[in-house]
């Protein structure tokens, strides 16, 4: 089974992303007839998207497990759902990291409002809590660059009618993000590398039963 894992680099305010190490983390897991590729994404609307697909069509992979994250958060969240809109925010919005702050902006003119994301999320969060680490459905990802790429590779797959199971990990800020920031709650990396490869594992799991 081929699985394509990917993250992103820093963005905004934060000098860190943790996603960014746990591909590095990834790399290293040992699992029987499970092969893993990563890769590291730009946080720039559309772009981030588009070199995850390329990726895709390159080693035609049977899970892809998107990883980005959520600072604020204090769980480790598999996304439910990627919908069609780029919107940066209101307040005190950042742009991406080549200056684009979108309003209102549909990701694909022609595509659906939403597009559910296929990967267990539920017997993921099961066993994510029976691993002691802390961990919910979520029923948004945003409108910033992790929905942009969640909705547009679920679009792709559906598009192209491709038999790839496709979704989003939300993953706290790191301990040492935290250092930087003390109100933002976090987890240690390395809590968050053993979520991943529960994750990695139970998509396997759940494929080979298939």
């Amino acid at each position: 089974m081929k699985i394509l894992i990917s993250g992103f680099e820093p963005f905004g305010k934060m000098k860190i992303n943790p996603t960014e190490e746990l591909l590095l983390e990834a790399e290293k897991f040992e699992m029987e007839n499970v092969e893993i590729s990563t890769i590291l994404l730009p946080v720039n609307y559309d772009e981030c998207a588009e070199e995850l697909i390329k990726k895709m069509e390159d080693i035609q992979p049977d899970v892809v497990i998107s990883c980005g994250l959520a600072a604020g958060r204090t769980a480790i969240t598999p996304e439910r759902i990627g919908i069609n809109v780029k919107d940066t925010g209101s307040g005190d919005p950042y742009p991406d990291n080549k200056g684009n702050i979108p309003t209102d902006e549909m990701i694909d003119d022609d595509g659906p409002d939403g597009l559910f994301t296929t990967l267990p999320n539920r017997l993921i969060e099961k066993n994510l809590k029976e691993m002691g680490i802390p961990a919910a459905v979520s029923n948004s990802a945003g409108t910033f660059i992790c929905n942009n790429t969640l909705y547009a590779v679920l679009n792709h797959i559906r598009k192209n009618n491709l038999h790839i199971k496709a979704g989003f990990i939300h993953f706290p800020a790191s301990t040492k993000m935290a250092a930087l920031n003390p109100s933002l709650p976090s987890l240690p990396q390395e809590t968050m590398a053993k979520a991943l490869k529960v994750i990695v594992e139970t998509c396997a799991t759940v494929g080979v039963r298939q």
